[in-house]
């Protein structure tokens, strides 16, 4: 089977393999493992930020990221497929009583004017906003880069505000490749971040927290009350360590096998959206078969691709895939569109 479902699915590299199994490790409850406080303070150096904290996954660092710029039964503002409201199971409500309100889904192609319009002061017993958050790149938006004038202006909007902005940066490093945005300018205008080791860059766990070194030291106690305390985790970021180091750049190379995809697929009318990254994203409105339909025909071609609502599919190229997987998953898929 190619599996193009998620860059989630990929196996740790031999490489990676040698770095866990050699990795220096301590207790990081108490503080006292080296190769996690390695990882934490390289990714902070990398966003220009003071403090890093490693969580084992992605929903847990933007959930503890949210708590520290939310306030209990405060507003956030974020885009009605973001992440941090669709995939994480209502937990900015249920672990930080958070309140959210969201523009309309448009993925990367945000309006700062439209979300500064939505922002509510303090008084007349309304819930007041206290952030904004934006999803870098854009999973339901098909991979989608945020521009860095965009994100510009919505830091001027935060700031005219009082508020805060977080970045869910689950795959900023394909937006850092695709547009050669430094990430130390991601970095400077964001308050916080979350970055995932996991999708594109092969770990086999691990995300981020980013921030102050207040706010940091705050998260470590959010982290320890929603159970991600961890003992010996330097064999994890060890893993981490090893993928910032070798996997970064060469996810040009999955954006070009998804714009390879993105091909092949276009001239049968479901293409959602122009392909920047690793992400392409698949309407089926106008196609004889739905989602589900076109998911169990791939399988039946040796492809494995994600169902992400009735007429919404998702294909995703990542680091185990070869180009020759990607020559083959075109043959499948043109079968199965033209079927």
């Amino acid at each position: 089977m190619i599996d193009l479902r998620s860059d989630t699915v990929t196996r740790p590299t031999a490489g990676m393999r040698e770095a866990m199994a050699t990795a220096e490790v301590g207790d990081d409850v108490y503080g006292e493992d080296p190769t996690v406080a390695a990882l934490e303070a390289e990714v902070a150096e990398l966003f220009g930020h003071e403090a890093a904290l490693f969580a084992p996954t992605g929903s847990m660092a933007n959930q503890i990221a949210l708590q520290l710029v939310v306030p209990v039964g405060d507003e956030l503002l974020c885009d009605a497929d973001a992440h941090v409201v669709t995939y994480e199971v209502g937990a900015a409500a249920a672990y930080g009583g958070i309140s959210s309100r969201t523009w309309p889904a448009v993925g990367a192609e945000i309006d700062p004017d439209l979300v500064a319009a939505m922002i509510r002061p303090d008084g007349y017993f309304a819930v007041p906003t206290r952030a904004i958050a934006v999803e870098q790149t854009h999973n339901r938006g098909g991979g989608g880069v945020i521009p860095l004038p965009t994100l510009r202006r919505l830091r001027e909007v935060a700031d005219e505000h009082g508020l805060a902005l977080h970045c869910d940066g689950a795959r900023i490093w394909h937006a850092h490749v695709a547009d050669g945005v430094p990430l130390r300018e991601y970095g400077r205008l964001f308050d916080t971040l979350s970055v995932c080791l996991s999708k594109g860059l092969g770990a086999p766990v691990g995300s981020l927290v980013i921030g102050s070194a207040e706010k940091i030291a705050r998260a470590r106690f959010l982290r320890k009350r929603m159970g991600g305390g961890m003992r010996q985790v330097g064999v994890l970021a060890a893993a981490g360590r090893y993928a910032l180091a070798h996997h970064v750049q060469r996810l040009a190379e999955d954006h070009a096998r998804a714009a390879r995809l993105a091909e092949a697929v276009a001239p049968f009318g479901v293409l959602a959206n122009p392909v920047r990254t690793n992400i392409v994203p698949l309407d089926l409105t106008k196609h004889p078969l739905d989602a589900r339909q076109f998911a169990a025909a791939a399988r039946a071609e040796g492809v494995l691709v994600s169902v992400l609502g009735p007429r919404t599919a998702r294909l995703v190229t990542h680091l185990d895939l070869t180009d020759d997987a990607v020559t083959r998953a075109t043959e499948s898929l043109t079968r199965t569109l033209r079927a």
